[in-house]
């Protein structure tokens, strides 16, 4: 192993115990000594040597009995996305193990920070399909930033300082740790617990180069026209303030991917509003007008950009991003600034002229004024019969005042909330983005609340997306943990229906979702519940779940067949955006 560099930890064993402990209590020592606090799990055969171990640790270690291991994942990624440190989830081997596989891809794509520890059969049947073996090293290596198998207990307390690190540095992902059985039961000598700041070969943060910024803050200065668009990594870098002062320093608009939501307050007079497929009018039509487009942490991923061949032609684009192999990857860059967003963002800003860009900025306010009349109004201040979406997080934001963690599944709901929730503070909003997960936020969304408990988190789930993960009310239940559960309940999946719809000639095919009576649930999880299905209840009922002292579920009954505006069709560019 090519730790160079390590710091040392007070090891909390009684000093008779140092030269002689097992595998697990290894494992668990490591956990502390990282400053873990929770952890979320499902024991099994093959990881029940450190379960045992646990049993003499609930003092120092909270672990949360999720109800399936994918829960247990997500929940895992909504701690790391709310709390900012490393989520750790246990499973064991075989289904255990396999059951993390779409938590881990998700972690992978979203750049969330995950240490998961899978037990594993003894080392002497590896290979001999032992009852429930499976190759998880194999399985997990395109899903993690790094995985590794222990069959000796000697290596845990170094593997373990190795994978914190990785997972929290750099651009964070997910880690995972195989540990055979044998090794978990395993005695060895050991000596302590070091952390480990430096891997030989590894180098989370690329080397700044100066004329690279230097080049970067010309173009923007001779720019009468640019636009920054900025990412989770603003988030993931801690660089809300530094990012703040780089936009108004320079007059510089700016719009977010659906990650970097809440890294700027959503009333900043330079927030422009969200980008890509169901992003605003403005900041989709003027990317393909600007001169020059600043990309700051984020990857130009598709949904972004729509077709590449038509995107941004026109303007000269600077990207911003720790990891270097994002810099041309989708959009070519006529400057890459490698580096930490916290660290180049300062130095580039130094360099930068202090303007204000009245006239530019205007085109984006008259883009929003004609968005607002089309498409904004109808959908939150609705004259129809039934409810919109849109006003059912409209009342939400006048409830909450910006300040709610909200936790978001996938589909027509979370288009809706990204597009019209507000948020006054960063690490606010918490969704799957890059894989799109049905199934996350109910998980997700009690891990949140374990990551922050001094905030409301507000889970915001379709009928179909809660249906996935629904057995999660368990862990609600055992753990009293205090989440609000909105079901935004079309009666469809929404989004595939809207695609059959605009796409397919109305050819509905099984997207007709039947729901249960989600109060009769759950209330049998002993969780207070309402339903609803009209506008006048809709204020009380959403203030009653805000504020209830427990948790709490409301469905919401909206439209069957509302759609979500703007959009930009599949295999068009972004000007080509739709306002119905």
């Amino acid at each position: 192993m090519a730790i160079a560099t390590a710091t040392q930890v007070s090891n909390p064993l009684p000093q008779a115990d140092i030269a002689n402990i097992t595998g697990s209590k290894a494992l668990l020592e490591a956990l502390i000594a990282e400053g873990v606090e929770t952890i979320f799990g499902y024991p099994g055969g093959a990881i029940m040597p450190i379960y045992d171990a646990l049993y003499d640790y609930h003092d120092q270690l909270k672990h949360i009995l999720v109800r399936h291991e994918q829960g247990g994942i997500h929940a895992a990624q909504g701690f790391a996305r709310s709390s900012g440190k490393v989520g750790v989830v246990f499973a064991t081997s075989g289904p255990g193990a396999t059951n993390l596989v779409t938590g881990l891809a998700d972690a992978m794509i979203d750049s969330t920070p995950v240490v998961a520890i899978t037990g594993q059969v003894y080392a002497h049947l590896l290979g001999t399909d032992a009852f429930q073996e499976t190759d998880v090293i194999n399985i997990t290596s395109p899903v993690t930033k790094w995985n590794y198998q222990i069959t000796d207990a000697a290596e845990i307390p170094a593997v373990l300082a190795k994978a914190f690190y990785i997972a929290r540095s750099g651009r964070p992902g997910p880690v995972l740790i195989d540990i055979t059985k044998n090794a978990q039961l395993q005695l060895f000598a050991y000596s302590g617990y070091q952390k480990c700041n430096h891997i030989r070969s590894y180098r989370p943060k690329p080397i700044i180069r100066k004329e690279y910024i230097e080049e970067a803050a010309n173009l923007i200065n001779a720019a009468e026209k640019p636009f920054v668009i900025f990412g989770q990594g603003v988030i993931l870098g801690n660089a809300e303030k530094e990012f703040t002062n780089f936009i108004e320093k320079g007059g510089l608009p700016a719009a977010w991917t659906i990650l970097g939501l809440s890294a700027l307050p959503t009333d900043h007079p330079l927030n422009m509003g969200m980008l890509g497929m169901h992003g605003n009018y403005g900041p989709n039509v003027l990317t393909n007008d600007c001169d020059v487009l600043i990309a700051v942490g984020m990857r130009f991923d598709d949904r972004v950009t729509g077709r590449l061949d038509k995107y941004a032609k026109q303007a000269k684009v600077i990207h911003l991003d720790i990891d270097p192999s994002e810099i041309d990857k989708n959009v070519k860059a006529t400057v890459g600034v490698w580096g930490d967003c916290k660290e180049t963002l300062p130095l580039l800003t130094q360099l930068i002229e202090s303007k204000s860009r009245t006239a530019w900025i205007q085109r984006f306010k008259d883009h929003d004024a004609e968005e607002n009349k089309e498409v904004i109004f109808a959908e939150l201040h609705p004259d129809t019969p039934v409810m919109t979406m849109g006003e059912v997080i409209r009342n939400l934001n006048e409830i909450s005042g910006g300040d709610a963690i909200i936790v978001t599944d996938v589909g027509q709901h979370q288009m809706v909330t990204c597009r019209y929730a507000r948020f006054n503070q960063s690490n606010s909003n918490i969704t799957s983005g890059g894989l799109g997960t049905m199934g996350f936020a109910l998980p997700a969304a009690i891990g949140a609340k374990f990551g922050a408990p001094e905030r409301t988190v507000v889970a915001i789930i379709g009928d179909g997306g809660v249906q996935m993960t629904l057995q999660e009310l368990g862990t609600i239940l055992q753990t009293e943990v205090n989440v609000k559960i909105l079901i935004l309940n079309n009666h469809f999946l929404g989004m595939v229906r809207q695609w059959q719809q605009l796409f397919h000639d109305k050819r509905y095919s099984f997207v007709d979702i039947a729901s249960p009576d989600y109060v009769k649930l759950a209330e049998a999880y002993g969780i207070a519940a309402a339903s609803i299905e009209s506008r006048d209840q809709l204020n009380d009922a959403l203030s009653k779940m805000y504020h209830h002292d427990r948790s709490y579920l409301l469905e919401v009954n909206v439209g069957k067949e509302n759609n979500v505006f703007p959009m930009v069709p599949q295999g068009c560019s972004v000007s080509e955006i739709r306002l119905k």
